[in-house]
C-alpha cells in the first residue's frame, strides 16, 4: 500500500482519536477500541506503517457487499469465492468458518500488518502492547472457534511468509554438541500444507508430518498438536518440531528449540496457537517416504437397526484385528440412517495388500445380502506416495465433467485406473492468475464458508478394543448414531503407533490421553454459507441449538463407555467445560507457568487458550 492510500484509509480513525495510549507503565483492565480517546493517532499508525515497510493495511469486510447489494454480480461472485479456501486465505477480512451459533461471527480487524519477516511481527507486537490493543494472529484462518479473528483489533497476518528451505543435515541452534544432524524443512509461518507437501514430497521425495486438509496453516496446526492422515505412523506435527523462531510479548525475536528457550519450545508443541508468542518460521523433521499411499472407500446400508448394530460390532472386531496399526488412518462414519461409511487411507501398502486386508470384511457384508447392501462402488487402491499431492499428476489423471442439473463430479480419463486410484480427488483454484498448484481435497470442500451449529470431540481409549469391551463399544457407537452422525478419526489417536512415535508425542504439550487413544471421535453439524443479517442466508439459530443438543447427546453415549478423556483443542466444543483439563490434562499447570513467564500481561489471547480464563470471552476486559 502506498503512503497516500494509507493516509486516506487511516483518516477516519484519526478523527476518533484524541491521543495515543501511553507506554505501558501498568496494564489496564480493558483494551482500547476505535473511538476511544486512547486509540492510536493517525501519526502513530503512520509510524507503524513505515516501520513495517508500508505493509500496514486497513482490513475490508468482503461480506458487506451481501448487505449493501445482495443481487449484484459482485455478491454472486463472492458466494462462489466463499467455496474457495484459497480466496478466503488471501483475504485478511475473512475466515473459513463464518461463525458458530450463540458463539461468534467472523468480523474483520481494523488494521493488519501483512508481515514479511520476524521484524514486522515484532513491530506489530510492540505497537499492540504499547497501545493496549487487542491483538490477533492469522495464517491459515481455519479456526473453528474463531481464534484467528477479532473485531476492533490489530491483525498480524502471516499469509505472505511462505518461504521453504529443505535441509539434508539440520541441527537446531545451540544443539551442535547434543543433537545429530537430520533431514528437515524450514517453513515460513504463512505456509499452508499443500505448499509444504509439494516442496517436501512432490519435489523432494520426503515426507513431513502435517495436516490432512491441504489449506490449513503450518504454524497453527503445530501449535494445536497437529494430526494428519498418517499420524499413526509418523506422529503429530508438534512432535516433529525441531525449532521455531517466535516473537514473544516483549517484542523479542527468540529461537526456541530443545537447547534454547526449551520451556517455550515445549509449549509451542501443542499448547495452543496464538498464546505464547507469534511464530515466524518453523523447522520440522522430515522422513523417508513410503512407496505407497492409498485409500479405501465404500458405504454399507443396513436393512434394520438390528442389522446395523451387528454391522458396527463386526467392524469393531475387524478393526481391532486387522487395521489397528500404523498402516491405516482417517475415518469410519456411523450415520443415523443406518449407513456405515468408510473413508480411510493407508501408507506402505500396495493395492493387492490393501485389498487382501479388506476382503474378509467385505465378504461378510456380501454374504449377508438380506441385511446389507453396498451403496455405490468399493474403491481400494494405492498410488506412488510421491504423487499424493502432485497437482499436475491429478490433473492428468482426472477431468471435471459437467452434468446438467446435477453439478460436477470427477471422472477418470484412464478407465484402467478405476479400481486402482481411489476417490480422494482435488478441487482447483480457478481464479484468474491463481497458482496452478492451488488445490484442495473435495472431501474438505464443505468446510468453506460454513456456519457451525455444534462440534465436539472425545478421545476413545484403546482399552475399548479389548475383546471383552468390543460389544460395549459397538453398542455405544450404535446408541450415539441414533442422535447424530459421528466419525472416528483413527489417525488422531496414537495407540497402535510405533514406540518412537509414542515417545515423541509424550514430549509435547498435547493432552496425554492421545497416547492411549485409538481414535478421536468427532461429532458436528453446520449450515452451508450462512451469515447474520443476510436475507436468505441467515443462520438458523433454532435448528442450530437443536443440533447442539443432538451432538451433546451423541457424545454422552460415547463418554459413558470411555470416561471423560478429554478433547482435541482444534476440533472441539466452543463451550467446552473445564477446557484446561479437556485439552491439556496434566500438562496444563506447566503451560500456565510458561504463559505467565513469557506473557505476564496477557497480550496474546485466544478463546479457551491457556490463560484465557483471566479475560472476558472477547478478550477485551480483564476479569
Amino acid at each position: 500500500m502506498n503512503r497516500r492510500t494509507f493516509l486516506k484509509a487511516s483518516g477516519a480513525a484519526a478523527l476518533l482519536s484524541m491521543m495515543p495510549c501511553g507506554l505501558r507503565a501498568a496494564p489496564t483492565s480493558s483494551r482500547c477500541r476505535p473511538g476511544a480517546a486512547a486509540w492510536p493517532s493517525q501519526t502513530a499508525w503512520k509510524q507503524l506503517n513505515e516501520t513495517v515497510g508500508g505493509n500496514l493495511i486497513p482490513v475490508d469486510f468482503p461480506l458487506s457487499i451481501l448487505h449493501k447489494d445482495p443481487n449484484s454480480d459482485a455478491a454472486k461472485q463472492l458466494w462462489k469465492n466463499l467455496k474457495n479456501p484459497y480466496f478466503i486465505g488471501d483475504t485478511p477480512g475473512l475466515t473459513q468458518t463464518l461463525g458458530w451459533v450463540d458463539a461468534w461471527d467472523t468480523k474483520p480487524s481494523v488494521y493488519a500488518v501483512a508481515a514479511r519477516n520476524a521484524q514486522d511481527i515484532a513491530a506489530a507486537v510492540k505497537f499492540a502492547r504499547d497501545n493496549n490493543l487487542r491483538l490477533v494472529v492469522k495464517g491459515g484462518g481455519h479456526s473453528y472457534q474463531g481464534t484467528s479473528n477479532a473485531p476492533d483489533s490489530l491483525l498480524i497476518w502471516t499469509r505472505h511468509m511462505h518461504d521453504i528451505e529443505m535441509h539434508d543435515a539440520f541441527v537446531p541452534q545451540g544443539c551442535e554438541q547434543t543433537m545429530k544432524p537430520q533431514p528437515a524443512v524450514t517453513l515460513g509461518a504463512g505456509t499452508i500444507w499443500m505448499q509444504a507437501y509439494q516442496a517436501v514430497t512432490t519435489k523432494g521425495g520426503k515426507y513431513v508430518q502435517g495436516g490432512g486438509c491441504t489449506t490449513v496453516g503450518v504454524a497453527g496446526l503445530i501449535q494445536s498438536g497437529g494430526f494428519g492422515s498418517y499420524s499413526k505412523h509418523f506422529g503429530t506435527a508438534a512432535a516433529g518440531l525441531l525449532e521455531a523462531e517466535v516473537v514473544t510479548a516483549d517484542g523479542q525475536v527468540r529461537m526456541a528449540n530443545a537447547c534454547n528457550n526449551s520451556d517455550l519450545f515445549w509449549a509451542l508443541k501443542g499448547g495452543g496457537g496464538g498464546t505464547y508468542g507469534v511464530i515466524s518460521k518453523v523447522t520440522l523433521r522430515t522422513h523417508d517416504l513410503p512407496e505407497y499411499f492409498g485409500a479405501a472407500s465404500f458405504k454399507v446400508k443396513a436393512s434394520s437397526d438390528d442389522a446395523y448394530r451387528r454391522l458396527i460390532r463386526q467392524f469393531v472386531s475387524f478393526y481391532s484385528e486387522n487395521l489397528f496399526n500404523d498402516h491405516w488412518g482417517e475415518q469410519p462414519r456411523f450415520r443415523p440412517d443406518n449407513i456405515f461409511e468408510v473413508n480411510m487411507v493407508s501408507q506402505g501398502l500396495d493395492r493387492d495388500e490393501a485389498t487382501k486386508i479388506w476382503k474378509p470384511f467385505l465378504d461378510w457384508v456380501r454374504n449377508s445380502s438380506n441385511d446389507y447392501s453396498i451403496e455405490g462402488r468399493v474403491t481400494i487402491g494405492s498410488l506412488p506416495a510421491q504423487r499424493w499431492w502432485d497437482v499436475e499428476w491429478w490433473k492428468e489423471h482426472f477431468v471435471e465433467i459437467a452434468i446438467p442439473n446435477t453439478g460436477v463430479f470427477s471422472g477418470l480419463l484412464d478407465r484402467v485406473l478405476v479400481d486402482i486410484i481411489p476417490q480422494p480427488t482435488l478441487n482447483f483454484d480457478e481464479r484468474p492468475g491463481a497458482s496452478p498448484s492451488n488445490a484442495w481435497w473435495k472431501g474438505d470442500a464443505f468446510q468453506c464458508g460454513w456456519y457451525l451449529w455444534a462440534m465436539e470431540s472425545l478421545w476413545l481409549p484403546a482399552s475399548l478394543l479389548a475383546s471383552a469391551s468390543q460389544q460395549k463399544l459397538a453398542d455405544a457407537l450404535f446408541a450415539a448414531s441414533r442422535h447424530s452422525g459421528l466419525e472416528l478419526h483413527l489417525n488422531k489417536g496414537l495407540a497402535g503407533a510405533p514406540p518412537d512415535v509414542i515417545a515423541a508425542a509424550k514430549d509435547t504439550a498435547t493432552n496425554p490421553a492421545v497416547l492411549d487413544a485409538f481414535a478421536l471421535a468427532i461429532v458436528g453439524d453446520a449450515q452451508d454459507s450462512a451469515y447474520p443479517g443476510i436475507p436468505g442466508h441467515e443462520p438458523n439459530v433454532v435448528e442450530g441449538r437443536a443440533a447442539r443438543k443432538r451432538v451433546d447427546d451423541c457424545v454422552d453415549q460415547l463418554r459413558a463407555v470411555s470416561g471423560d478423556t478429554g478433547a482435541y483443542w482444534s476440533e472441539s466444543n466452543y463451550f467446552e467445560k473445564n477446557f484446561q483439563q479437556a485439552y491439556w490434562g496434566s500438562n496444563h499447570p506447566r503451560l500456565a507457568q510458561i504463559k505467565a513467564k513469557y506473557d505476564p500481561d496477557g497480550l496474546f489471547f485466544v478463546h479457551n487458550g491457556v490463560g484465557s480464563e483471566q479475560w472476558s470471552r472477547d478478550g477485551f476486559t480483564k476479569q
